[in-house]
């Protein structure tokens, strides 16, 4: 088909590509619905997709990918910039040249067999002048289906193009050609070894290779949407970040907007989703996974989510645990690596439904009570499966949650999944120690990414470790600047832990009740109760968060709000060595609010 645009660079770009690459075609994407009916049909033809009861899930898809290819690979993440000190420790750098010379071979001749598809795509609402245009090359029609969800494909955004001359590259391959008249009945990928998601920060460019899986093959997922615009952020004075964005009113019809940022699977999508216990008070959706925030006129911070859609974790979200969630997979979904019923439903762990049986997400014959080589329960989804749904139909959708100008913030929350040691809420003493807490924020490891072995405890800065597109201690100096920018209109800031454990699991009831917690926030910003002052924060005093209908004994409260002094110590010991991997980067301010910690705790 002929170029649907006039932009002589993306023309010149497309051009290359496909001599590089030698597509047996190459098709414009319009994002409309008959190309993603088309292309699903497709997909269902050759295998790679099954379509599901159009009763009870109308217009759902089920995949299931290869065992290689299930999450985030971050030994295979690579940020590639023009000198490797911009990179910093926590990212995997290559000499950029070197880099694209071994993709450039294994991107030749790379989408023989295929059709090449050109993704013209909005993060943000189209025209938003917190938007980004970009365009994603792609051989995979699992990637553009989910595209036509996750991110706004339109040929309007090909308009844009023209008229700014801008765009942000993202090329994508799954590897391996077909041989001559071999389809894609398969899920194709290449070997780990031969895996890379590659960003090069200095030209905003994004190279993945060999993976079809969600963020290593979406890239405006966290490619662009976190690395690359991190960069970009750094660089043009505003903010990329790996967090929620909730709209929570009060009963006399008060908006306060919070942003939050935690691990994944760490309970994002059930916060930004959260069904409130609170009466009268009520929690609506702008995003649950990715915000990004500039300063307005009126010296505020104004936040987008860019994401048009849910890439969901499935295990664990259920009608008790999520029901906003749950409701937001009724129609127009994909599932990847779920299991599929015998009367083509979908089914999880924790989904809190009965099963007999189903085919699992390895495409084997499945049953609830099946155990592995070591007596284990099979378990019938990968842990890390998942859903990927439009956010308009979650009923719990903010009215304004695609206004082009944003949303003003009035709260950022931290957070990570802690069994001991860190109380149920904090408040940082000013917008500095906020951006203390959430440099040193630390979690135990989830599913959500592949590789990262036998760890304890892992630090991870904003929830951005994997994240980041330059060095992390520019970074976290990126965030005291935005303090100073934002002067006294700076959100406040505090740090949330909702799994700590005793001998009975878990002690705080978490879920809608977390709404509790979100109250006595915005009772703080309106200074309504005062707090506590102690080593770590502010706390709340005795009865401001309302503990009303809770099943939970003076001895849990205590438990979950205590500051253990000594296990702080050693908290701080290990925040200490970590930072230090950060050198001369590491922001002075950052050592300063270190020191007066340990003063604090010592005192």
């Amino acid at each position: 088909m002929s170029a649907p645009t006039t932009n002589q660079k993306l023309l010149d770009w497309v051009a290359e590509v496909e001599t590089m690459c030698t597509p047996d075609q190459v098709v414009w994407c319009d994002g409309s619905k008959e190309e993603y009916d088309r292309l699903m049909a497709e997909m269902v033809e050759t295998g790679m997709a099954i379509k599901l009861n159009e009763e009870k899930r109308p217009n759902s898809y089920a995949f299931n990918s290869d065992p290689s290819d299930v999450a985030r690979v971050e030994s295979r993440t690579f940020i590639a910039s023009v000198k490797e000190e911009d990179s910093g420790p926590t990212n995997n750098w290559v000499d950029p040249n070197e880099l694209k010379k071994t993709m450039t071979e294994l991107y030749t001749g790379c989408m023989k067999g295929r059709t090449m598809y050109v993704i013209p795509f909005s993060m943000g609402p189209i025209g938003s002048p917190i938007a980004k245009n970009a365009i994603e090359i792609t051989d995979s029609p699992y990637v553009v289906t989910n595209m036509h969800i996750m991110t706004r494909v339109s040929t309007e955004v090909l308009r844009l193009i023209e008229k700014e001359d801008f765009f942000i590259p993202c090329l994508h391959s799954v590897g391996s050609p077909l041989a001559e008249g071999e389809k894609d009945c398969r899920w194709p990928c290449a070997p780990i070894e031969d895996k890379y998601i590659a960003h090069f920060p200095d030209e905003n460019l994004i190279w993945s290779y060999g993976s079809g899986y969600g963020g290593n093959a979406l890239l405006g997922k966290k490619c662009l949407a976190l690395r690359i615009a991190s960069a970009m952020a750094g660089r043009e004075g505003w903010m990329a970040e790996h967090m929620l964005i909730l709209r929570f009113i009060s009963p006399e019809g008060k908006k306060y907007h919070v942003a939050a940022a935690f691990p994944s699977a760490c309970g994002k999508t059930n916060l930004a989703m959260l069904q409130s216990t609170v009466p009268g008070w009520k929690v609506e959706t702008i995003g649950d996974d990715i915000a990004w925030m500039k300063q307005g006129d009126d010296g505020r911070l104004y936040a987008i989510n860019p994401e048009a859609g849910f890439f969901g974790v499935a295990p664990f979200t259920s009608k008790e645990t999520n029901p906003m969630a749950m409701a937001s997979l009724d129609k127009d979904c994909i599932y990847t690596n779920v299991v599929v019923t015998p009367d083509l439903d979908v089914w999880w762990e924790d989904m809190n439904v009965p099963i007999e049986k189903g085919t699992d997400w390895l495409n084997r014959p499945w049953t609830p009570d099946m155990k592995d080589e070591n007596g284990k329960p099979l378990k019938g989804a990968h842990p890390n499966s998942r859903f990927t749904a439009p956010a308009r139909n979650c009923p719990s959708i903010c009215p304004d949650w695609e206004d082009p100008a944003g949303v003003p913030i009035d709260i950022f929350v931290f957070g990570g999944k802690r069994t001991s040691t860190v109380p149920l809420v904090h408040e940082a003493f000013d917008f500095e120690q906020g951006v203390f807490m959430g440099a040193t924020a630390s979690s135990e490891p989830t599913a959500a990414a592949l590789d990262l072995g036998n760890v304890s405890l892992r630090f991870d800065p904003f929830a951005m470790t994997p994240f980041i597109g330059y060095h992390a201690g520019d970074y976290m100096q990126h965030w005291f600047d935005m303090g100073e920018k934002l002067g006294d209109k700076a959100p406040k800031v505090f740090y949330v832990n909702w799994f700590q454990k005793d001998e009975n699991g878990f002690i705080w009831p978490g879920f809608g009740e977390n709404s509790r917690v979100l109250k006595w926030m915005c009772d703080r910003v309106d200074g309504k109760v005062g707090a506590r002052e102690t080593a770590i924060g502010l706390m709340p005093e005795d009865g401001d968060i309302n503990l009303d209908g809770l099943d939970l004994s003076a001895d849990a409260w205590e438990k979950l709000m205590k500051v253990d002094k000594d296990a702080y110590k050693a908290t701080v010991a290990d925040a200490r060595a970590y930072l230090a991997k950060l050198g001369d980067k590491l922001p002075a301010k950052m050592t300063e609010q270190l020191d007066k910690l340990e003063a604090r705790l010592n005192a």
